[in-house]
């Protein structure tokens, strides 16, 4: 399939034109990135080209696009197509990891090592923490334990991940998601600076209104601290990524992705100035 046959599947509204610079910019330490649970509308290729067109290098990879359960080889060619695209896999998930036997915990980190990644975003239990820890020291992936809100009966906040592995490894550590995070009610920019070094990864979205789940928006369009949440990382010499986690439109996400994405930059091109 061409690029442009591959194209014409995407609804034609989601482009806008690119510029001929290219959009990544480090220069605050950190990198952003897409949590392709935003893309998980589209086929592994779909996906690749719709990044390609954000203008971002950098993936936290959720397995509509390569399988867990599925054959190592196609682990190995989801890599090769990123890859093969400037893109590189820095974290896996969203992964449960509630099942508390060396198999079912291994098989994720077996499947992370396959991606060279940095670390696996997970959605554990405390019960199942020591086993992950285990796995952690034996592969040297880091354990980012993504806080899920109000609904979340075992991590709800970053707090509570920290209370949690406090006498661990400092591999484990948060994904802290600024949308989860607000909606408990608790400071988003404070929980970013008391996670300090088990930082690990950053889901990044924003809401119309703080305490509601269903009011998500562009980047830019509603109430999240994005200047304040970006110098604190710089602040804190946050060297990970912040991935946007776009959970709307799924069908046609890209226009409000790169609108994210075209405010999340121009912050940072402010805190340059």
């Amino acid at each position: 399939m061409t690029r442009r046959s591959l194209l014409s599947t995407i609804p034609a509204a989601s482009f806008a034109p690119l510029a001929a610079a290219s959009r990544i910019d480090t220069s605050a330490g950190f990198r952003l990135g897409v949590a392709t649970y935003s893309l998980r509308g589209f086929v592994r290729p779909q996906a690749i080209e719709m990044i390609k067109e954000l203008g971002v290098d950098t993936v936290s990879l959720k397995e509509f696009h390569a399988k867990i359960k599925g054959d190592p080889a196609e682990w190995l060619q989801a890599r090769k197509d990123l890859e093969a695209a400037g893109i590189r896999v820095a974290s896996v998930g969203n992964i449960s990891m509630t099942v508390d036997t060396d198999e079912e915990i291994e098989q994720n980190f077996k499947y992370a090592q396959a991606f060279g990644v940095e670390g696996i975003v997970m959605a554990p239990t405390k019960a199942t923490l020591p086993r992950i820890e285990k796995f952690v020291k034996k592969y040297n992936v880091k354990a980012m334990i993504h806080n899920h809100g109000p609904e979340d009966k075992h991590f709800p906040t970053p707090q509570s991940v920290l209370d949690a592995v406090k006498n661990m490894d400092e591999r484990m550590g948060c994904c802290i998601d600024v949308g989860h995070t607000a909606r408990t009610g608790v400071d988003v920019v404070e929980s970013l600076r008391l996670a300090g070094k088990r930082l690990h990864d950053i889901h990044m979205k924003d809401l119309g209104d703080m305490m509601a789940k269903e009011s998500q928006v562009a980047v830019g369009d509603g109430k999240m601290p994005v200047a304040a949440i970006f110098r604190t990382l710089k602040k804190l010499k946050y060297a990970g990524s912040v991935n946007l986690e776009y959970e709307i439109n799924f069908k046609n996400p890209l226009p409000g992705m790169q609108k994210s994405f075209a405010y999340m930059r121009g912050v940072l091109a402010g805190m340059q100035s």
